[in-house]
């Protein structure tokens, strides 16, 4: 459903957003772009929704190319931009209204698809009342009402949660969660929460200044790292640290170190193994074994936190 290919966006003054980067994204499918902000992730939506026009590469949504057919690429998708788009005067059920108009959808029509979008977001107590006395998590619900009027075959979503508080993005998510088996639709969603990728996405793409490092289902991203680790917080030199380990067969080609901190994936080894070859070497840290995260995974790839990146 989306195809995309050596994508690339380049903005006056040399600044590469996006370098080259290519995906598949099937139908039915939930996919996701895990980065912090300025990785390339709204860049990305933005070539895709037709508002940003690429550099080179192509695109395409439902075989339609995103250059080449703008409209008929608009006529397939819809997207929630990250910062919202509202008239605060307006009631919701306006803001639906229009939305129909624009796509062309026939008014009978129009009128049952925002009966049917109002009761499956949530929205009949409040689509009545003029937006600018919404929530925030209630204008979201609202625009993702909106989003879904036009009967998109492919939906969207630019950091959906930012801004919210956690009651209200738990909420938010479980919609978004139950939008998945509605008709075949399409989501791609673009978000620096690691819980966010792992809970809504089939698969998704790590994407690190302009550039896609990594591509799977959050399970084999997490698989490659083992099931356990173990962590080391070194009061020294943590290179050497981290050489010393790889010499004794500790750790691989697979353990980082990020500032002080060495992470080993331990392959198989139990844990109290290799504390006890940690404790022989006689390195000053302090030892944990865990599970692995996503973010693991992100800091293996890229060299810094997702959440001190966003």
């Amino acid at each position: 459903m989306i195809e995309v290919r050596q994508l690339r966006k380049t903005y006056s003054g040399g600044v590469e957003a996006v370098r080259g980067i290519d995906f598949d994204v099937g139908a039915g499918e939930v996919f996701g772009l895990l980065g912090p902000n300025g990785a390339g992730k709204s860049t990305t939506i933005g070539m895709l929704t037709t508002t940003i026009k690429p550099t080179g590469g192509t695109a395409r949504l439902g075989g339609i190319d995103v250059v080449r057919e703008p409209l008929a690429a608009r006529g397939v998708s819809s997207v929630v931009f990250q910062e919202a788009v509202v008239d605060r005067a307006l009631t919701g059920r306006r803001h639906l209204d229009l939305h129909a108009r624009l796509w062309r959808v026939e008014r009978r029509e129009a009128s049952r698809r925002i009966d049917e979008v109002v009761a499956a977001l949530g929205l009949g107590a409040l689509i009545d009342r003029t937006v600018g006395s919404y929530s925030g998590g209630e204008r979201r619900r609202l625009e993702l009402a909106r989003a879904l009027v036009s009967r998109p075959r492919v939906l969207f979503l630019d950091e959906p949660t930012v801004g919210l508080d956690p009651r209200i993005r738990h909420e938010l998510l479980d919609l978004i969660a139950g939008l998945k088996s509605r008709d075949e639709l399409t989501i791609l969603v673009t978000t620096h929460y690691l819980d966010e990728a792992e809970r809504l996405c089939d698969r998704l793409a790590i994407i690190h200044a302009g550039r896609i490092v990594a591509l799977d289902t959050p399970q084999a991203l997490l698989a490659g790292l083992g099931r356990e680790l173990l962590e080391l917080r070194i009061d020294g030199d943590a290179s050497a640290a981290l050489a010393s380990l790889r010499a004794h067969g500790i750790a691989h080609d697979d353990a980082f170190l990020v500032g002080s901190t060495v992470t080993v994936p331990l392959n198989g080894r139990t844990s109290a193994e290799a504390m006890a070859v940690v404790g022989d070497l006689r390195l000053t840290a302090a030892v944990t074994s865990r599970p692995p995260t996503l973010d693991d995974v992100y800091l293996r790839l890229t060299g810094g936190r997702l959440a001190e990146a966003a």
